[in-house]
């Protein structure tokens, strides 16, 4: 396995963009909730550490991860926020309910952050074991939600970098 005994969650805040003036939403799912907590303490910690303010870190919670792409997409026509975290965690049971759930799940984000023209970054642990989440949500493994929340910082800033530079060929 390409993860076997790497933390994945390392960063250099110094070498990443300047998220004091962003706004970010985080939608999590209540399913796994264990989980999904790790997942989302890890993604508002970092966000602190990059400076983003409190009151611009918007949480919001649905049932599970199937409902996180129209969570997402509740949260985007707010305009309020300049990207979309969404956290949520499925893992392997005994019936086909998990490939259609991570599909569904992967899928609705995508097309959310196409429509909206927004960062939206998925946040889905899809592991075959209690253990495997439990090692990507602050465990051996690192923390999935601090990779978001560095990856919507740094898409955020590459869409603002994009429109500046290009301010009038923007469709």
């Amino acid at each position: 396995m390409a993860t076997s005994g790497k933390n994945l969650s390392y960063y250099d805040e110094n070498t990443l963009p300047d998220a004091s003036n962003m706004s970010i939403g985080i939608v999590v799912s209540e399913w796994n909730r264990e989980i999904t907590e790790g997942l989302l303490t890890g993604a508002v910690d970092t966000l602190k550490k990059l400076k983003v303010k409190e009151g611009n870190i918007h949480i919001k919670y649905v049932p599970g991860s199937f409902e996180l792409a129209l969570g997402a997409q509740l949260l985007s026509r707010t305009n309020c926020v300049n990207g979309i975290i969404a956290l949520g965690s499925v893992i392997q049971g005994e019936t086909k309910h998990f490939d259609f759930v991570c599909q569904a799940t992967t899928q609705g984000i995508m097309k959310v952050s196409i429509k909206h023209n927004l960062p939206v970054i998925l946040g889905l642990l899809t592991d075959n074991t209690m253990q495997q989440a439990i090692d990507r949500s602050g465990g051996k493994h690192g923390n999935k939600g601090i990779e978001c929340a560095i990856a919507c910082v740094k898409m955020i800033a590459l869409q603002d970098d994009i429109e500046s530079t290009f301010p009038n060929k923007i469709a």
